[in-house]
């Protein structure tokens, strides 16, 4: 089954699925197929990345803001992400991939990722995501007041201020930097 497909069932999930508040988990349940594996016949770390997307995808239809997302033409990008693998998915095993808003600042929102297969975690990411609109960055802000939810990002979890912190170290210290980073 193509990743078309995985998209599909997600999208009539979501659909028949209970709304979700901005705070809540998306949880969507997949199975390690044979276009998924690498060489050492594992869930490739690349497909991983991509199914993660499913999850967001989820969670944003799930909350009801993917039609105000579209009618402003505002569209989700990925700044930058982690991820720690701690154990491998092998063929057929099936596993769910769990996703939450963690919290934001006045540029990116930060999610967390977590493959879970019987009841172990697999693996954890943090996601640091941004908007962009036809004129450019979309404010955490602004969706946030977009939203039907008046929020305020919950604390940032002092795992998610450190990398944050280590990823702006990188980055100033990158010699030529030629390119203008979306985080």
């Amino acid at each position: 089954m193509s990743l078309i497909f995985r998209l599909i069932l997600v999208l009539l999930g979501a659909r028949r699925g209970p709304r979700l508040g901005p705070l809540d988990e998306s949880v969507i349940h997949a199975r390690v197929l044979p276009t998924d594996l690498d060489l050492n016949l594992h869930l490739n770390n690349g497909r991983a990345l991509t199914l993660m997307d499913l999850g967001r995808v989820d969670l944003m239809l799930r909350m009801g803001v993917a039609g105000e997302l579209r009618r402003r033409r505002w569209n989700p990008v990925i700044a930058s992400l982690t991820v720690r693998f701690r154990r491998s998915l092998g063929l057929w095993q099936r596993f769910s991939i769990h996703t939450r808003l963690v919290c934001w600042d006045d540029r990116c929102f930060y999610m967390e990722q977590r493959f879970v297969r019987g009841g172990d975690e697999v693996a954890r990411a943090v996601v640091k995501a941004a908007f962009i609109g036809p004129q450019g960055r979309v404010l955490p802000q602004q969706l946030v007041d977009a939203s039907p939810w008046p929020l305020v990002s919950p604390p940032m979890p002092d795992g998610v201020r450190m990398w944050v912190e280590a990823e702006e170290a990188i980055r100033s210290n990158a010699p030529n930097r030629t390119y203008e980073p979306i985080g």
